[in-house]
């Protein structure tokens, strides 16, 4: 009859605390998305969607548009510079040389920059050096700049997590490098990029700090990209540090929670379409 193995006593404690650990991030996760709808989601009312702000309406609309707006213009910009320069850095540069090591420094180092270091060199290049002002122009490409590391880590992770028999073949049969980074690489790699957009989009959508010495605060919103424009978390700091309209930043915060899932729930779509296209 065979005997049952003995648990280690260190692997039995390192689960337990691992399994805490998840519980744990679990339950806040849980709690602070439950204490946002609780306090927000009574406060949801029309006005607050009315076309025009006011000081009495603190309508979120022209906020909600300019973040769309700023989100979409950004993504023009960071994200082809992003995709294009993973894709060097994977598929081109030597692998273990000086260049390749000193711009993976660089990306890690930008990426953990403070959010406000970016707000002061776009206001002191964008708004005063290029005389640019305060526009969504300038947040734009101070966003831009701010995600632009995200972006390259997380696409040449997903390229580098393409099993490189994949490469050997499409060699095999006689394909150039460039073909086989389009018609394989990329391809297989699509989950993986449109994750790492979608961190970038959820960053974007939650940035405060660069926006306010950036793109400003003003209230309406405009096609025009030289005008100033406030975002929907810089509407929701705004509401709260004034302390006049707490419920409607509440109410804010629903609607910028809301919009945040509703960008993951879709880039989870798209991928499983595309899964099962190649598939």
């Amino acid at each position: 009859m065979p005997t049952k193995k003995k648990r280690d006593p260190l692997s039995t404690l390192l689960r337990i605390a691992v399994t805490a650990a998840a519980a744990l991030t679990g339950l806040i996760v849980l709690f602070l998305v439950g204490y946002i709808l609780i306090k927000g989601i009574p406060h949801l009312k029309p006005s607050l969607f009315s076309w025009k702000y006011t000081s009495e309406n603190a309508s979120m609309l022209p906020a909600l548009l300019n973040t769309a707006y700023m989100t979409v213009l950004t993504l023009l910009i960071a994200a082809p510079l992003g995709i294009f320069a993973a894709i060097f850095l994977s598929e081109y540069a030597k692998q273990g040389g000086r260049v390749l090591k000193v711009i993976r420094l660089a990306a890690e180092t930008l990426a953990g920059i403070p959010s406000i270091i970016y707000g002061l060199f776009g206001y002191i290049v964008f708004v005063m050096r290029l005389q640019w002002r305060y526009s969504m122009l300038a947040g734009v490409f101070t966003l831009a700049i701010l995600v632009l590391p995200l972006l390259m880590r997380t696409t040449e992770e997903a390229l580098l997590a393409v099993p490189q028999t994949y490469r050997e073949g499409a060699y095999g049969l006689g394909a150039g490098r460039l073909r086989t980074v389009l018609r394989v690489v990329l391809p297989n790699a699509v989950p993986g990029i449109l994750a790492g957009v979608i961190l970038a989009v959820g960053r974007m959508m939650g940035e405060t700090a660069a926006l306010i010495f950036t793109a400003g605060t003003a209230p309406a919103f405009s096609l025009n990209p030289m005008k100033s424009a406030r975002s929907l978390a810089v509407h929701m700091y705004n509401l709260s540090s004034e302390g006049l309209h707490i419920n409607e930043a509440y109410a804010t915060a629903v609607v910028l929670l809301a919009l945040v899932v509703a960008v993951n729930a879709l880039s989870a779509f798209l991928a499983k379409k595309m899964m099962r296209g190649k598939s």
